[in-house]
């Protein structure tokens, strides 16, 4: 109680000291809580295809345990085989306090913080002011989130953060800053392992790169050893579905012309776009700033010292060369590996985040200093009023989801088609997991799960095993492929049918008598099978 009472009173002592860098560090958080919280707080379900699927699995950490929800019946955890563990563990803890899907969202928002929050390390291991951390609110609501990448998005913060305490490490080392970056190392194992082996090979870069000015080296070997350990446990034991190969690689510089949408098509709103050119307009505003001002003010004695001379440049260089690495991987990795897909172009957004952190340090004139802080801290507000705008209209789309599925009990046997994908302004459905919803609230079993495709950090239990009880596999692309659904092959294991269709779906349900409509909401059918009803046979 002492030592907290002792850093708010440096901290109010600091404010003192220097009240416009206090102001300037409260408009940034400002700034980031309206961007991340504003879209999250827009609407009841977000339109974020993969999020409701994200809450289920959150879910079965919460309730792994709970027999209200019969996941032990169906999961085995395995959070080392399969290790994108962050997002499920901050939403379980926050499902002990908080609703599920209230749990899942703040989740989301926390995850979504990292970016900001790790360029603030990176630019603060530059030696440059924290308060560009804000240039992280640029990505925050691109393609990747609107997608469900929730773990990826966080991990470029995480990565942004492991760089910046590579640097500051090396040029001053101390027990803490190694703490601190062989934590970081970890956290990114848990939150994205495919984003681990590029963190290694940036923070070994950083170190070479600073080498001229630093002449360390050692003080990172041992902060990499526990993650990396980590890693070659991870290669021996990793599932079948994360050994996929690239298979053959050559340039595609075509794709250079598809940079724009890979960052930022998420909708069906001209507005967006238009958000986007403004947000750049003001960043290449406070860029021209920034630089004018390096080249007229005054510098400091100890910057112009050949080591700080030095530092400066390797740091400069090191987002640079990370942000050419993965421009190169845009250019060269294929649309698929294995079961990832969408993979060449989530590198389009790591490659403008690592690009950003080349920004200049901000000017020492108090004016330009606020003014350059105040622009950046604008230039995501747009974009963000966009997604506000388009969030709001899904809600209203989602009235009838939320109505239907209060008939359905804890704990269903829940098969859904989605055959419908009208009623939102994304390019990409959010309808196609909206369902899933229901099992992060209330558990059971879903005729879908990303458990099929071996990504999760939890598998199906072997249906041999004592008191498993697991749904029966589907063909790879099942939920975007609903019109293969056969009742007499798929339908014999479930209780209950969510269908959303713009026609009566019942002719697909008829084969098997047993099953009956319940309701219709909107475009939403619920059916169940009567109790005590003879199920059909798998096939």
């Amino acid at each position: 109680m002492l030592s907290r009472l002792h850093r708010l009173h440096r901290l109010h002592a600091a404010a003192r000291r220097a009240p416009l860098e206090a102001a300037l560090v409260l408009v940034v958080v400002a700034s980031c809580a309206y961007v991340i919280v504003a879209p999250l707080a827009a609407c009841r379900y977000p339109p974020i295809s993969d999020l409701p699927l994200h809450g289920a699995g959150a879910s079965v950490f919460r309730h792994y345990l709970d027999p209200d929800f019969h996941f032990r019946e169906q999961f085995r955890l395995q959070p080392l085989a399969s290790p994108y563990v962050s997002l499920y563990a901050i939403g379980a803890a926050l499902m002990l306090v908080l609703p599920p899907l209230t749990a899942t969202k703040a989740a989301v928002g926390i995850m979504l913080a990292l970016l900001p929050a790790g360029m603030a390390v990176l630019f603060w291991g530059m030696k440059r002011s924290p308060l560009l951390g804000v240039l992280g609110l640029g990505v925050v609501w691109g393609n990747l989130t609107h997608w469900g990448f929730i773990n990826f998005v966080g991990a470029l913060g995480v990565f942004c953060a492991a760089v910046g305490l590579a640097l500051r490490l090396v040029d001053r080392p101390t027990p803490a800053r190694g703490a601190a970056l062989a934590l970081t190392l970890i956290a990114l194992f848990f939150t994205h392992v495919y984003r681990f082996p590029f963190a290694i090979c940036a923070v070994l870069g950083a170190a070479l790169l600073a080498y001229p000015a630093t002449g360390r080296l050692r003080p990172i070997l041992l902060p990499l050893l526990p993650a990396l350990l980590l890693f070659i446990v991870w290669l021996l034991i990793r599932s079948d579905a994360l050994r996929a190969d690239t298979g053959p690689l050559r340039i595609h510089p075509e794709r250079l012309r598809e940079l724009p949408d890979a960052l930022f098509s998420s909708f069906h709103d001209p507005r967006e776009s238009k958000a986007f050119l403004r947000a750049g307009q003001l960043l290449l505003a406070a860029l021209g700033v920034t630089v004018a001002a390096r080249l007229v003010e005054p510098r400091p004695a100890r910057l112009v010292e050949p080591r700080a001379r030095r530092f400066t440049a390797a740091a400069t260089a090191v987002p640079l060369a990370c942000a050419a690495v993965f421009l190169g991987c845009f250019l060269v990795l294929p649309m698929e590996m294995g079961v990832w897909w969408y993979v060449y172009p989530r590198e389009a957004t790591t490659a403008l985040l690592l690009a950003l952190g080349a920004f200049p340090d901000l000017p020492t004139t108090r004016w330009l200093r606020a003014s350059v802080v105040l622009t950046l801290a604008a230039a995501a507000i747009p974009l963000t009023g966009v997604v506000v705008d388009n969030y709001r209209r899904f809600d209203a789309a989602t009235e009838d989801f939320h109505a239907i599925t209060r008939d359905i009990p804890q704990a269903p046997k829940l098969l859904y088609l989605i055959f419908d994908h009208q009623g939102s302004t994304r390019t990409t459905t959010p309808f196609v997991h909206l369902p899933a919803w229901v099992q992060a609230e209330r558990g059971g079993w879903l005729s879908f799960h990303f458990v099929l495709l071996g990504t999760p950090p939890f598998v199906y239990r072997d249906p041999g095993e004592p008191g498993a009880v697991v749904p029966p596999p589907v063909p790879l692309r099942w939920e975007w492929t609903p019109q293969r659904f056969d009742v007499r092959k798929h339908g014999a294991f479930f209780d209950w049918f969510l269908i959303r269709n713009v026609t009566d779906p019942s002719r697909m349900l008829r084969a098997d008598p047993a099953i009956e409509q319940v309701s219709r909401v909107g475009t939403w059918w619920l059916y169940r099978r009567r109790a005590g009803e003879q199920r059909g046979v798998f096939e």
